[in-house]
């Protein structure tokens, strides 16, 4: 079982920066892919970023250039730095571990989620 917390949301003005912090615990952290979801009130859970197991990245067109994943394989964690922060990018940040990495936009093909983390940007 892989227990997933995610960690550092909080409110910024638009423009602003945060970082998301998600450490896993309880798997070979390296060999799972490795996914930030959002969910606005309303809205359906959306892809964001993921890092896969042999280290390609993806991103959903509407935060690339602004929003970066990457991980740290010795400390069994990834992040999302998010820059330019916008108010529509305010949501629940979730974070999200899978095994496998051919399609990494389906939330429902991640085994394993975090409880997720509020970004609030205002306008």
């Amino acid at each position: 079982q892989v227990h997933v917390v995610e960690s550092g949301g909080g409110l910024v003005q638009a423009g602003g920066s945060l970082r998301l912090s998600c450490a896993a615990s309880g798997g070979t952290f390296s060999s799972y892919t490795m996914g930030w979801f959002r969910q606005a009130p309303g809205k359906e859970r959306e892809f964001v970023a993921a890092s896969r197991s042999g280290g390609s990245l993806s991103y959903v067109d509407s935060v690339k250039g602004r929003f970066t994943i990457s991980r740290d394989n010795a400390k069994d964690t990834v992040y999302l730095q998010m820059n330019s922060l916008k108010p529509e990018d305010t949501a629940v940040y979730y974070c999200a571990a899978r095994i496998g990495s051919a399609v990494v936009e389906l939330p429902n093909l991640y085994n394993y989620w975090g409880q997720g983390t509020q970004v609030t940007v205002s306008s």
